[in-house]
């Protein structure tokens, strides 16, 4: 196991992305045609759900919403843990809720769903069999896992207290960034925004795909239905862009430097 891979499956580190859309073919449609995503199904609790597999190696999951439930689609980031429940416990005890479970996905492990006290949505996982994603940092994988909060002192104690980071602020009277670290590895990032929150989203975790050429896959995203809700900028990790897919789902695609 690369180190890489065995810091995602450290307790806190973001060790999985999942979906559920409305239409789940055509959602798996557009994501094998963006990102090159073939699939294999998976647990099947709260209806179809499939892996998404790159080169036979596990990145992300795909599932199905039933009919009468009309929830806004989004990523959600799931963070590693040694103990679901304990961890669940420790999320309540801070000041987060949990809305689902814990409870098992088969013998691939144990979830559960649980939310900040600012309200963003985040998955729990305890791997058994199914560890999590299998490769990162290439085209067509996640890479980075980021929350847009409001401000990040108060929610960032809860993460750290939850999940043991430790933190580093970005220095800028401008920009309220907070980097998650465990044990000496950047994990994960807290970018407080302010007023520009997205009114209709509120606090929510974001995910970042690898891809080789930005602006040749924000085209792709709009030639594929989707939309580009920001388009592709330099930063000082690459070249990235903010867009959704064809069920508005929002996620950024980054070119790293």
């Amino acid at each position: 196991m690369t180190t890489e891979a065995a810091t995602r499956r450290m307790p806190g580190a973001p060790c999985w992305v999942s979906l559920l859309a409305h239409g789940l073919t055509a959602t798996q449609e557009f994501y094998g045609a963006l990102f090159g995503w073939e699939y294999r199904p998976g647990p099947q609790h709260f209806g179809p759900y499939a892996r998404a597999y790159l080169d036979g190696r596990e990145v992300a999951g795909l599932g199905g919403l039933p009919p009468d439930r009309r929830l806004p689609v989004a990523w959600t980031t799931y963070l590693a843990s040694d103990d679901a429940d304990t961890t669940a416990e420790q999320i309540r005890s801070c000041g987060g809720t949990v809305g689902v479970g814990p409870l098992d996905a088969d013998d691939a492990g144990r979830m559960a769903i649980g939310s900040d006290p600012q309200g963003a949505i985040f998955g729990i996982w305890q791997g058994r069999s199914m560890t999590g994603t299998a490769v990162t940092g290439v085209p067509g994988t996640p890479v980075w896992n980021e929350l847009v909060t409001r401000e990040t002192s108060t929610v960032g104690a809860f993460y750290e207290h939850v999940f043991g980071y430790e933190s580093e602020a970005v220095v800028s009277a401008d920009f309220d960034y907070l980097t998650l670290y465990l044990k000496g590895r950047p994990v994960a990032g807290i970018h407080g925004v302010g007023n520009a929150l997205p009114r209709d989203r509120g606090p929510h975790w974001m995910t970042y795909f690898a891809v080789s050429d930005t602006d040749a896959a924000a085209r792709r995203v709009a030639e594929l239905g989707g939309h580009v809700l920001r388009p592709p900028r330099d930063s000082t990790h690459g070249r990235l862009a903010t867009v959704a897919d064809s069920e508005g789902a929002a996620f950024r695609i980054i070119q790293q430097s």
